[in-house]
This record gives C-alpha cells, structure tokens and sequence, in this order.
C-alpha cells in the first residue's frame, strides 16, 4: 500500500429470486447517485473484514464474502487516488429477513436489479467494470462458492529457546497477536470449521477463531510437521473430506505442509498446477491463502486464490 492512497472495500451483493439473479445497488444520499456498496478501510482493518463490515452498514445484510471480482481505480476530488477491492457476496434469505436497515444520511434506498438494468443504472464507470468482471464468473457458470482457507500458524517461541517437544512449542507474544488479528478476516470469508495440526502452536492459533464462531479445533496428526518429517502426513485425505463437505474451513499447518496441501487440494479439483501454487503456500506465519471452489460444481478447479498477511 502506498502512503498517499485511499483504501476502500465493498462487493457485488447477490441473490437468486424465482432462480433469477439479481444484484443490489445502493442509492446514496449526499450523492443523489447509484453505486455498489463499499467504503473506507478503518484503522488495523483488512480489506476483507472492510468489505463485510461496509456492506452490512450500507445494506444491513451480513454477508460472507465469495471471489474477488476486481480492483477499482480512480483519483478523488483532492487529486489522492482511491483504490477499491470488491468482492462477490450473496445474500442468502436468512441474512435478508434480518437486515434493519432504513433510509438514512448515507443511503437513501436499495435497490435489487437485474445485472442489465443494473449495469445500466451505476453511476460510475469504474462501478460498471466490477460488475462485468462478476457477471464474468456468472457466464462460466460460478456463482455461489465455498471457501478452504490454508493457514499457517502464527509466530511460535525459537528452537534455540524452546527445550521440549518441538509439536509442544507455544506461540511467542507476536503469534498470540496474530492469532488475535485472523479472527476478523476469515470471519468475513464466513469460516464455519476449524481444522488443525495437532501442534500447540497450531491450535493456539485458531482458537481464538473457532471460539468468535462458536465450534470447536478439530486436531489431526495428518497435516502435523512431526508426521511429515516422517512420511505420515497425509494432505490428501484431509483435502478428499473438505472438498467433499464444501463447508467454509480452515486448514492451520506449518511452512513445510503447505504446499502439499495447495498441491493436493489443485488435484482434488482438476486443477492445472502452476506456480501459483507456490506463491499461495510460502506464507509468513499468521498468514493465510483463501482457495474459492465452486460450491455445485468443486471439480470444476480452483475458481480463485487469494493471499493475505494481517499485518502485526
């Protein structure tokens, strides 16, 4: 991120009505214009946990955020440059009934559309561009998605000053900061199960997590460092389940696991591997990798994959 630019988030809300799409525009009140939900980034924020949040607060519908589907570009009246990033997110009927919003000083109305009239009502250019990159994933068939959120654990005590089982290791001060700051951003992807290495310092880390979304750490030996170290580990079995559950999860391991679960999780969808791949598993501590999966067609391949270190 540059220091003189202006971050912001948002997304391309949808729902299907009588198996028609539709998607949500927002009236804006000081504007008297039309445009997708989004806003600013607040201090210590994510871009994900700012697209969630705005969109709720514009629209009063709590989303889980889906692909993303572009990056906005544009200068401001003040010459700063604005830099938005947009996510799909689909508005299921439960998260509807329970919007209460009304108009208000920021948003005088929304307004559900079809993408033609939609694309024909947006005020902006720069907004007309997001939502032809969604409707982009529409006409190749991808809709509505599920998450597999690859995790390594957060920053853990050294070796040099740790004299027990290595798998025993606890996370140092930083680690149990950055076990703090994923909670937000894999909220927004609306994570529903936690899975995790049998390691201390693993499950340290996504406590905090399972704990804000009400479940429990299911541990396994299978993705440990101490099973790969010796040729146990087994990537592929841990993988086979979640695809086949196609529920949002997180997958807490170590550096050297990585990649073999990306690696597996690509042949598990009939994806063409690729550097990619390399790049979505070297992850700093704390960091994770969100892989987007079709959730009616999975085999389809990995749809997108996105990075994100929290900073700490």
């Amino acid at each position: 991120m540059t220091d003189t630019a202006v971050y912001a988030a948002g997304g391309v809300v949808w729902r299907l009505v009588e198996g028609k799409l539709r998607v949500l525009v927002i009236h804006r009140t000081a504007y008297a214009d039309v445009s997708l939900p989004k806003g600013k980034v607040d201090p210590g924020e994510t871009l994900a946990e700012t697209a969630a949040r705005e969109i709720f607060e514009e629209t009063g519908i709590r989303v889980r955020l889906g692909v993303p589907v572009g990056v906005s570009k544009y200068r401001m009246p003040g010459k700063r440059q604005k830099i938005v990033h947009y996510w799909s997110a689909e508005a299921t009927p439960e998260a509807i009934r329970a919007s209460a919003f009304v108009p208000n000083k920021e948003v005088a109305a929304l307004d559900w559309l079809s993408p033609k009239k939609a694309l024909a009502r947006l005020s902006y250019p720069v907004d007309v561009e997001i939502l032809e990159n969604f409707l982009a994933f529409v006409d190749d068939g991808i809709l509505s998605t599920f998450p597999i959120v690859v995790l390594r654990h957060g920053k853990a005590v050294s070796r040099e000053d740790w004299d027990g089982p290595d798998a025993a290791r606890p996370l140092a001060a930083r680690g149990k900061r950055q076990a703090k700051a994923i909670v937000g951003p894999l909220r927004a992807f609306g994570v529903e199960r936690v899975v995790s290495s049998e390691a201390v310092r693993c499950v340290a880390t996504v406590k905090p997590l399972a704990k804000a979304i009400g479940t429990r750490v299911r541990t396994t030996e299978l993705i440990s460092q101490d099973a790969w170290e010796v040729g146990t580990s087994d990537a592929r079995t841990i993988i086979g389940k979640r695809v086949r559950a196609r529920t949002p999860v997180v997958l807490c391991s170590h550096g050297p696991v990585l990649p073999e679960l990306l690696s597996e999780l690509a042949l598990a969808t009939g994806t063409l591997r690729g550097s990619y791949l390399g790049s979505a598993s070297a992850l700093e501590t704390g960091s994770f990798s969100v892989a987007h999966l079709s959730a009616t067609n999975p085999g389809s391949g990995i749809v997108a994959i996105e990075t994100h270190a929290p900073k700490i």
